[in-house]
């Protein structure tokens, strides 16, 4: 009898969380993320930022590989996608110069605008960054090979 009532004092206030103490620690977690949650986004959208740079570094040796190999770059017509599948008129062509056929979208999903060069400039491979518009800043800020 005695260890009976010994066990039971010894597990008095153990018998778990109040609701009250349930909700601060909600509460606590909840400013938390509302802190957090904006940096992490905004750290995210910088790296699609940065990813898209570093594809279109990519596809512009890509596209020099391909001149090497044919003697000119992809028309406009053909488009990047020359870098994959070979054009109907493309003598020498040793691609494909990419090793994944969704290398041509950017990170927001959409196709890289490619423009051939004329008139003595270089290609230019662009993304219009998160917004799909020209123009913008931060996340929404156009992604070029021109410097």
């Amino acid at each position: 009898m005695t260890s009976a009532f010994v066990n039971k004092a010894e597990n008095k206030g153990e018998e778990g969380y109040t609701l009250i103490e349930l909700l601060v620690v909600l509460a606590i977690l909840s400013l938390i993320v509302a802190f957090a949650a904006p940096k992490v986004i905004g750290y995210f959208e910088r790296s699609k930022t940065q990813a898209a740079a570093i594809e279109i570094s990519t596809l512009m040796s890509s596209l020099d590989l391909y001149r090497l190999d044919t003697g000119h770059y992809p028309a406009a017509t053909e488009g990047l996608k020359a870098l994959i599948v070979k054009p109907e008129h493309a003598h020498n062509w040793h691609g494909p110069y990419l090793d994944r056929t969704d290398g041509i979208i950017d990170p927001w999903g959409r196709p890289f605008l490619y423009t051939p060069p004329h008139s003595g400039s270089s290609a230019v491979i662009m993304s219009y960054g998160a917004d799909g518009k020209p123009g913008g800043a931060d996340e929404d800020q156009d992604v070029t090979s021109v410097h």
